[in-house]
């Protein structure tokens, strides 16, 4: 019976280590990897290039804010030995209460101290981040002639209040995301005084002709016209991800039937 029962407690302790070192491997709540909390705690403040002494990032509870008007916070934690911000993972190099490296998205070091000097807190803006718009309202017409007949075309671009997140990279290699508006573009076509064509034009009209990857952070930038021809008014649309190089250009038709077609012109 003796036997049985220290048996008994034998298995049970080694149940109880096996949870507890679950435990420390996934989270109390079930997460795959526990957080490091004295690690984050350490993070807390402002930190500064140890090189150029310019501010990176100021870590306040959960949330990286980043010292300009249109990056957008973001959340993080470290784990494993990893700065865990938003969707990305960076590995920490070295760590103490003033230090903190970590390699960034490229794997360069970025070697960062944390700052003394109160005045580093002027570089955080107030308030939200903003949210850029990429065009002011803009509004272009003009009238040209086909096979004796007289075309007045209009075209106004207005800004929304349709959020677009684009994920870029600062200065330290770390990727962030600025949310700007999108546009809505209103297109008409009259032939005289009959109208033949007028409805807004939105991004989402070309899923046939972008990826959908691209469109959901991209912005539908312009519409300008091109030329008139025995099909119709020709116009080219803009279709940008902002602030980068990439863009589809797609020919927009209004046919004399007042129909519209698009085709892909380039990438």
């Amino acid at each position: 019976m003796l036997r049985n029962i220290k048996y008994g407690i034998t298995v049970l302790l080694v149940l109880l280590s096996f949870v507890a070192c679950k435990q420390q491997t996934t989270g109390a709540s079930g997460d795959e990897e526990a957080e490091d909390l004295e690690a984050k705690a350490m993070l807390q403040g402002i930190w500064i290039e140890s090189e150029t002494e310019e501010v990176s990032f100021r870590a306040e509870g959960d949330t990286i804010f980043f010292p300009d008007s249109t990056s957008q916070p973001s959340y993080f934690r470290i784990v494993s030995d990893s700065f865990c911000l938003g969707d990305n993972r960076y590995a920490i190099v070295k760590q103490t209460e003033h230090l903190f490296w970590f390699q960034n998205q490229t794997g360069e070091e970025v070697r960062l101290e944390k700052s003394d000097n109160g005045e580093d807190s002027l570089a955080f803006f107030g308030g939200k981040p903003e949210i850029l718009s990429l065009s002011d309202v803009l509004k272009i017409d003009s009238v040209v002639q086909y096979g004796g007949e007289r075309y007045h075309w209009y075209i106004a671009v207005n800004p929304t209040k349709y959020k677009v997140a684009n994920t870029t990279y600062n200065s330290d290699g770390v990727s962030v995301e600025n949310i700007y508006y999108d546009n809505i573009i209103h297109v008409s076509l009259f032939r005289g005084s009959t109208r033949l064509f007028s409805q807004d034009i939105k991004k989402q009209m070309f899923a046939d002709k972008v990826p959908p990857a691209f469109l959901e952070q991209a912005i539908l930038g312009n519409m300008k016209y091109d030329h008139i021809d025995s099909r119709g008014v020709h116009f080219n649309a803009n279709i940008c991800v902002p602030d980068g190089a990439s863009c589809y250009l797609v020919e927009t038709l209004i046919g004399f039937d007042g129909q519209l077609t698009k085709t892909l012109l380039e990438y």
